[in-house]
């Protein structure tokens, strides 16, 4: 393999944050000074990730609140980050129920792709939301040929396919983390995604889940309207023109 054709990876993460009701009885003026240190933090890091964007749980699962979207090619980007997010005010007021990480590379069963398919790299297109879930596959899967596993995948693609509006991001996550895959969807309409996931439940490799939960469905919005969805500061999620 030529230098030219050096496949660079990313790392992508995801954090998810919920917030100890005790913090919506402080002074507005003290939680307002926690949001903009925090988003602060954000604003700083920024140039150093590919990608990193706020999407609100809000009213949809009581466990979480928001999480982070992160990309980049540098894992210490990602302890930079946590260290600096750790050293705010609202830090002490948020746990952290679920935390993922992966990494990009290209998937052994498509033998004729793009060089960016090749290299398998990640990039958003800023939908409005984004349906994220850890998955693990049966062990029996990896027993099986290598060509009868890619026509099992090759048909789970040609029914991806036919959703249009869905953009898929998965991301590996063997040796990093507790689950396989990291399953990432961005969309226009959750409604959708329910189809297609319905759709897929009737292909041969569907037989081979063992996980694909808990899920997640992100609505994106700015770091700021994260926070203030949090107190009910913001009265409706405003998507950001770029962070």
């Amino acid at each position: 393999m030529g230098m030219e054709e050096k496949l660079v990876g990313q790392y992508v993460a995801y954090t998810y944050f919920k917030v100890d009701p005790a913090w919506r009885r402080l002074p507005e003026a003290e939680r307002a000074a926690h949001k903009q240190a925090w988003v602060d933090v954000l604003e700083q890091h920024s140039a150093r990730f590919e990608w990193l964007q706020s999407y609100t749980l809000t009213g949809v699962r009581p466990e979480t609140d928001f999480f982070l979207w992160k990309i980049t090619e540098r894992y210490q980007d990602l302890i930079d980050l946590g260290a600096a997010l750790n050293g705010t005010p609202l830090a002490g007021w948020l746990s952290t129920p679920y935390s993922y990480l992966a990494t990009t590379k290209s998937s052994q069963y498509f033998e004729k792709q793009s060089k960016a398919k090749r290299m398998g790299r990640i990039t958003p297109r800023a939908a409005d939301y984004l349906v994220v879930y850890p998955f693990v596959k049966l062990r029996p899967w990896y027993a099986l040929p290598l060509q009868e596993r890619g026509m099992a995948m090759r048909e789970h693609a040609q029914v991806g396919s036919e959703f249009y509006t869905i953009t898929n991001h998965t991301t590996y996550s063997f040796g990093i983390d507790d689950q396989e895959f990291m399953t990432v969807f961005e969309c226009e309409e959750p409604a959708d995604f329910m189809h297609l996931m319905q759709r897929l439940r009737e292909t041969e490799a569907s037989k081979y889940t063992e996980r694909d939960t808990p899920i997640f469905v992100g609505t994106h919005c700015t770091h700021r309207n994260a926070l203030d969805l949090l107190d009910g500061a913001a009265t409706a999620v405003v998507k950001p023109a770029q962070e």
